[in-house]
């Protein structure tokens, strides 16, 4: 950078043993115990130093860094990304999160005006993408339509691939066309692993495009997209690769870079059809090369885009002081497991998981709570009015931030009450007791009905 504004992105940190030790690197209040990771996940102090350097560098000298040392930084941040996911450069750019890719995937696809295409998804889609397909079939005066899969977990991954094909087979008997399917590497809630590789080649058979939501992806699980050849993946680096708040890499092979015409929101980068071009071209300087598609994708619109910046510097620092991606992914997974058995063990309930465990390869678990709506009495379990229960996983996720100073993911799914906890390198085994034991006291209290006494 111009003016010796260099950002020194060398790790000085050394390597940690994981588990409370490494809670020294992260930003937590020291009363705050952080078990839902997976949520918004969270970033050592090391590379918030490296990120000031860049808002510093920005601030010092803001038109020469916006135009010609940012662009330089993101392609080195584009390569580093790339290496990990093991995809060609060209295919990977920045969109803020998850959701804002595949927002821009499904508003670039044009829909074929026989009202015949459908996108299919399953019912444990993430909530905000669910709502996409919604609006995006809102928009297009329903010339497509939504179809949805509906998943009975626990389940074998064998009957997940089934419903794909069974509901290919039944969209295109009623004549209909299945566009597009999306599903995820490893679903929000419940947090379960999905069978992402065999759901893809399943769509490379069929002819539908895949849009794999890696939300819980990169940092978390071990992707390879030059094996995988999806036609569409996004996956947050803020969750579980230790960068800031929001940074997703959107990955498009470049047979279909063609189909993204445009950016959210439309932007320096998009170039009209014909000679309708309005406006000046792309202001982040001359002489670049890099795609149109890459180019689309750099400057769209003036926000803070320093997080995009310190991937590199994250990587760095995972390898220094964690030991590098194997490392990581096998504590973390480890953790979750022995961690999601102790509190089900506490709570006298069980894991969701499948009898091939594959549910559970992950860095989530899901924790039956010993409550049920169902009206058949369960051993072990109380027996709650479904709107009790509502109002019960009110009181007791402010419970827990108010009382205990953590937060813990409680849903409703199937007529059970479950949490979701995260295995993570500042967490041991001590803290899914800790945390087995707050929640049998709070449903013990639940199941006295006491929980919304003062």
């Amino acid at each position: 950078m111009g003016n010796n504004q260099t950002v020194d992105s060398t790790p000085t940190d050394k390597r940690t043993p994981f588990g409370k030790e490494m809670l020294k690197h992260f930003l937590f209040d020291p009363s705050f115990k952080n078990l839902n990771h997976g949520s918004f996940g969270t970033f050592p102090r090391a590379v918030q130093e490296k990120q000031r350097k860049y808002m510093d560098a920005m601030e010092a000298r803001p038109d020469p860094f916006i135009r010609y040392d940012y662009p330089k930084a993101l392609d080195v941040s584009r390569e580093a990304v790339a290496k990990v996911l093991n995809a060609p450069i060209p295919t990977v750019v920045y969109v803020p999160n998850a959701t804002h890719g595949i927002n821009t995937v499904l508003t670039n696809l044009v829909w074929d005006r026989d009202g015949k295409d459908e996108i299919l998804y399953f019912s444990t889609i993430y909530g905000a993408c669910g709502k996409t397909v919604n609006y995006v079939c809102e928009a297009n005066h329903d010339i497509v339509k939504g179809r949805e899969m509906r998943l009975q977990f626990p389940m074998e991954d064998a009957s997940v691939l089934d419903l794909l094909r069974d509901t290919i087979k039944a969209s295109r008997a009623e004549g209909k066309t299945p566009r597009i399917a999306i599903f995820d590497t490893v679903s929000s809630l419940p947090g379960v692993r999905m069978p992402f590789e065999s759901l893809t080649a399943i769509c490379q058979e069929e002819r539908v495009l895949s849009l794999i939501d890696g939300a819980h992806g990169i940092g978390h699980i071990h992707i390879d997209l030059r094996a995988l050849d999806p036609d569409f993946f996004v996956s947050n680096c803020h969750k579980w690769l230790y960068v800031p708040r929001g940074c997703a890499v959107l990955y498009v092979p470049e047979r279909n870079q063609h189909l993204m015409r445009s950016t959210l929101p439309t932007s320096h980068g998009f170039v009209p059809r014909g000679n309708a071009a309005v406006g000046l071209a792309n202001p982040l300087g001359f002489g670049n090369t890099n795609s149109q598609f890459v180019q689309n994708f750099e400057f769209v619109g003036t926000i803070d885009s320093t997080n995009y910046l310190v991937l590199p510097d994250s990587l760095k620092w995972r390898h220094a002081v964690c030991g590098g991606e194997e490392a990581i992914i096998d504590y973390n997974t480890k953790l979750a497991q022995q961690g999601g058995q102790l509190v089900a063990k506490i709570l006298g309930t069980e894991v969701m998981d499948n009898s091939t465990k594959t549910l559970t390869d992950c860095c989530l678990v899901n924790v039956r709570l010993p409550l049920t709506a169902n009206p058949t009495k369960i051993p072990g379990l109380t027996t709650l009015d479904p709107g009790l229960g509502m109002r019960a996983i009110n009181w007791m996720e402010t419970f827990l931030v108010d009382e205990h100073k953590t937060f813990m993911a409680i849903y409703f799914f199937h007529n059970q009450w479950w949490t979701r906890l995260s295995g993570q390198v500042y967490l041991d085994l001590s803290d899914f007791e800790w945390a087995g034991q707050k929640l049998k006291e709070m449903c013990e209290r639940v199941r006295e009905e006491k929980f919304e006494e003062a």
